[in-house]
């Protein structure tokens, strides 16, 4: 259920993201090339959240 969400709210952002940057830049807006880009980005928030550790470091005493 978390990659759905992850990819849920992802996926709006990145559409209205495209919108916006397309307006700004005349340019037309792609439903596909910007969906496309939102699968990317999830898998890349995924892929970061297994790596990234969920222990503290520790530091050394000096």
């Amino acid at each position: 259920m978390r990659y759905f969400w992850t990819f849920f709210w992802t996926f709006l952002l990145i559409q209205m993201a495209a919108y916006v940057v397309g307006s700004m830049n005349v340019a037309t807006y792609s439903f596909s090339t910007s969906t496309i880009v939102a699968v990317i980005v999830t898998a890349l928030i995924v892929t970061l959240g297994a790596i990234i550790p969920n222990e503290p470091v520790e530091e050394p005493h000096h």
